[in-house]
């Protein structure tokens, strides 16, 4: 058991990565994976379902529903089904983004500036390097696809983190710590490349008239108690309104309406206060705004938009054996494919190799360069925000379109399946090691590898 032990270090020695996070993170990070995985079964379902309709006698209908228009046209809403999934419910989405990446930073134990880097860094590793596989590939080729250069930048949060808790479920919470907040940071950064790279024609108007709803939903949810104190309705019946204000102007802006959603989720406070606008201490467990909000909206995103959002992206006709062999000799396909299941890998290892030689760090006891590669590789599932870029690189229907379809498809199955042999083989040794972490010789519930000398939670 000793040797699961987290080096600790005291000031001015060698900095350790990884180290043993509080009992509190342990317990939060376990319940969103049991979440994310009911989200990931969703996520797998609905890209089958939309695959099989696909490539079905009956195909034509399902691109039939996926182009029906509907909306109101002056506010650019005249969006077929697919887009108001893409524009629309995937806000919702990058909404519990923005929320979760809040709170790791405010509340959560990322808030101490050597647990955060490590995993931030590893996010933009895991960005720069996949987008310079996918620029070579295609520039080697003499590809005209190199406006895709950032469908491999992002890590799919629902579908990695499933993966890691149906076989993984042993591995040290820092480790799913690292791949969550990899996997949030990389969602934010897509968010950004997003918004500089891939909105046309910005009315600048129009985005300066999104800032009065949105100021104003700021004022309402930091000031939450004072404004509507015990009556919860009106607090909805005002915000809603609000939320979708912000909403229509930034996609009548030109920039990616889900971006929208980041900026909402950002809004939100993480620690609870009074009517005064006193924080009220964290001791007596009062659940912040932004926690209430996660519980609320995580079911709509796990269960309908992120579902709705595969069912209507994913589907592709692939044309038998021979479809899909052509379309994986497409450089734009074959770069997906490299940047995501070796690019993805490389660059978070990369990163994290740089970080312990130039900082003269170690890694904790109780994780091996193994794991991390095994993350590294897990990170390599695209697909969510690899779909969403891929409709806004290429046209819808064009030959680049479906064959970067087929390639995040091919690379996610690719990573999943490569980290899963990897991680379940690390996971049983964990396993093993766990059962000597349970011991909680003073029965407060707390196990003992939680708490220091005296007692107390480290």
């Amino acid at each position: 058991m000793a040797s699961n032990e987290p080096t600790r270090q005291p000031s001015g020695a060698t900095p350790v990565f990884f180290g043993r996070n509080s009992y509190r993170e342990h317990l939060r990070i376990g319940e969103i994976l049991r979440k994310e995985t009911v989200g990931g079964v969703l996520l797998l379902i609905a890209t089958v379902a939309a695959l099989i309709w696909a490539n079905s006698p009956a195909s034509e209908s399902y691109f039939a529903l996926r182009d029906f228009t509907f909306g109101y046209e002056p506010w650019h809403l005249d969006l077929s089904v697919g887009a108001w999934a893409a524009d629309g419910l995937l806000a919702i989405f990058f909404f519990l983004v923005g929320l979760e990446l809040k709170k790791e930073f405010v509340a959560g134990d990322l808030r101490q500036i050597s647990k955060a880097i490590v995993p931030v860094a590893a996010a933009f590793g895991g960005v720069i390097v996949p987008a310079l596989i996918y620029v070579g590939v295609n520039m080697l080729s003499g590809s005209d696809g190199l406006r895709g250069w950032a469908i491999p930048t992002a890590t799919d949060i629902a579908f990695a983190l499933a993966v890691l808790a149906v076989i993984s479920s042993h591995l040290p919470t820092a480790l799913r710590i690292f791949l969550l907040t990899l996997a949030v940071v990389d969602d934010l950064i897509a968010i950004t490349i997003i918004a500089l790279f891939y909105s046309e024609d910005v009315n600048l108007a129009m985005l300066g008239l999104m800032l009065i709803p949105l100021a104003a939903f700021a004022l309402l949810v930091q000031r939450e108690p004072k404004f509507f104190g015990a009556r919860r309705w009106p607090f909805w019946v005002i915000l809603a309104p609000l939320a979708v204000a912000v909403w229509i102007l930034m996609h009548a802006s030109g920039v990616h309406a889900t971006v929208a959603g980041v900026l909402l989720g950002f809004t939100v406070p993480v620690l609870r206060r009074t009517a005064e606008g006193k924080p009220i201490p964290p001791n007596e467990n009062k659940p912040g705004l932004a926690e209430i909000f996660e519980h609320r909206f995580r079911p709509i995103s796990t269960g309908l938009a992120v579902p709705v959002f595969a069912f209507f992206s994913a589907g592709v006709a692939i044309g038998g054996f021979e479809g899909l062999s052509r379309a994986l000799m497409d450089p734009v396909a074959v770069g997906i494919v490299a940047a995501l299941v070796l690019g993805k890998p490389i660059g978070v290892l990369l990163t994290t190799w740089v970080l312990t030689f130039f900082t003269k760090a170690t890694l904790d006891t109780s994780v091996k360069w193994v794991d991390l590669t095994g993350i590294g590789i897990l990170a390599g599932i695209g697909f969510t925000v690899s779909l969403l870029v891929n409709d806004l690189s290429f046209g819808l229907g064009s030959a680049h379109h479906e064959d970067a379809k087929i390639a995040i498809l091919t690379a996610s199955v690719l990573a999943a399946v490569l980290a899963s042999i990897l991680l379940s083989v690390r996971n049983r040794r964990y396993a093993v090691l766990e059962k000597a972490e349970r011991l909680d010789a003073d029965n407060d519930g707390i196990p003992d590898v939680f708490q220091d000398g005296s007692g107390q939670e480290r």
